[in-house]
C-alpha cells in the first residue's frame, strides 16, 4: 500500500504469488526411475520427494510411526526450501509444479501418519495447510 492507504498498481490484489521450488532433475529422475527412496535420500538428503516416498511406503506397510518420522523430515526440508524461494508462510504452492510435489506429498503423508497415531490436531493442521497450499494437491492425495 501507498502511504495514503491506497493500493499501488504493483500490488497483487489476489494475494501472494505462487511459490515454485527449483527443479531437481537428477533427484527427480532417480525417483521417476524407481530408485529406492532410501538410496535417493543418501544422495540428496534435502529432497522432500524421497522422504515422502519413504513415508508413503511405511504407511502402506502399516508402520505409521516410521511414516510420521519420514514425512516430518520431508516436510521440514520442504519448508526450508520454500522459505529460501521467497515463501512467507502462506500462499499458494502449486501441485502442478513438479518440484513442489515432494513437499506437498510429505505434508499429505504427515497428515495421514498423524491421524493413524492419534495426533488429531496435527492431522487437522496438516490437512488444512495442504488445502490452503493447493486444493488440487489435497484432492490428488485423498485429503480434500
Amino acid at each position: 500500500m501507498r502511504h495514503d492507504g491506497r493500493m499501488s498498481l504493483n500490488e497483487n490484489l489476489l494475494g501472494p504469488e505462487p511459490t515454485r521450488l527449483p527443479a531437481r532433475p537428477e533427484a527427480e529422475s532417480a525417483a521417476d526411475g524407481g530408485t529406492d527412496p532410501a538410496k535417493i535420500v543418501r544422495a540428496y538428503p534435502d529432497f522432500s520427494e524421497a522422504w515422502a516416498l519413504l513415508a508413503e511406503r511405511a504407511l502402506h506397510a502399516g508402520d505409521p510411526v516410521a511414516a510420521y518420522a519420514y514425512a516430518r523430515t520431508g516436510y521440514h526440508r520442504g519448508l526450508d526450501q520454500l522459505r529460501r524461494s521467497g515463501w512467507k508462510g502462506f500462499g499458494p504452492v502449486p501441485w502442478t509444479h513438479r518440484a513442489n510435489q515432494g513437499f506437498l506429498r510429505a505434508l499429505g503423508a504427515l497428515a495421514r501418519a498423524a491421524q493413524e497415531i492419534g495426533e488429531d490436531e496435527e492431522y487437522d493442521r496438516c490437512r488444512k495447510f495442504l488445502v490452503d497450499s493447493d486444493p488440487q494437491a489435497a484432492s490428488v492425495l485423498g485429503l480434500a
